[in-house]
């Protein structure tokens, strides 16, 4: 019986997933398909659909972004994670920490403009701005993922004859990786919502409907950009959440 009341929410969340997976699918191949319904919502609109680029490409435009950054925050993240928790490198987690913690409070807009006269418009200083954001959450829990593996597992690891590079393989991160994996999810969430600010230095994004309907007072370029950043976003954290019960032991 147990069993059976814990396998329903899975279900359901595996169809919510299947929906809204296909919900965002749809919208963006078939977004100005719509018009019809955000001319009648915003009938003093000209052009209620936004045409400029297609919403498939902006949506690519925006996953690459994303990908890219967060390919680049997790291997920073956990590389650093896994040196401080090493006796050669303890005495660097207060330091390495703070610089995590730095980089997210720093507000994008601002190294933003910092980047941007070094790199130029575009790409490069979006990736740098969503990496530094996306940093803590990864540093954060590998830290606190591989703090969580029992001393006397270790212990037993070492009396059976293995190196330090085999227990870490074979045994802490197996068992801190789903607190790992819970770090990249909230890194990844954080910068797909974020990623839409680099269409303000010239970066292709979901964020640049956003920005052309707050530009030009056009109420349904914001939504219809807004859908697909916010349904990517959950479509994504549901397929994390599926990635970490798989981590997660005894259940």
């Amino acid at each position: 019986m147990k069993a059976l009341a814990l396998r329903a929410p899975v279900a359901q969340r595996t169809w919510l997933l299947v929906a809204l997976g296909a919900l965002l699918v749809a919208l963006t191949l078939f977004m100005p398909a719509l018009e019809p319904l955000f001319r009648a919502a915003f009938p003093e609109l000209n052009n209620p659909v936004y045409q400029r680029e297609s919403f498939l490409q902006l949506t690519l435009d925006h996953v690459t972004l994303v990908l890219v950054s967060s390919l680049i925050s997790v291997s920073v993240g956990v590389g650093a994670g896994l040196f401080v928790t090493r006796r050669a490198g303890r005495e660097f987690e207060p330091m390495v920490s703070s610089l995590a913690a730095i980089g997210q409070t720093f507000p994008p807009v601002a190294v933003l403009a910092i980047v941007v006269p070094l790199a130029g418009f575009g790409f490069v200083p979006t990736i740098v701005a969503l990496t530094l954001y996306g940093l803590l959450p990864v540093v954060q829990n590998t830290i606190a993922g591989l703090g969580t593996v029992p001393p006397n597992t270790l212990e037993a690891a070492r009396g059976t004859g293995m190196s330090s590079m085999q227990i870490l393989w074979r045994v802490e991160l197996p068992l801190a990786m789903r607190v790992i994996i819970a770090g990249v999810r909230v890194s990844v969430i954080i910068n797909i919502g974020t990623a839409t600010i680099g269409s303000t230095v010239g970066a292709q994004s979901l964020g640049t409907p956003i920005i052309a309907g707050l530009v030009g007072s056009n109420i349904a370029y914001v939504i219809q950009g807004a859908a697909l950043v916010g349904l990517l976003a959950i479509v994504t954290d549901l397929l994390f959440e599926r990635l970490e019960r798989r981590f997660t032991f005894g259940g």
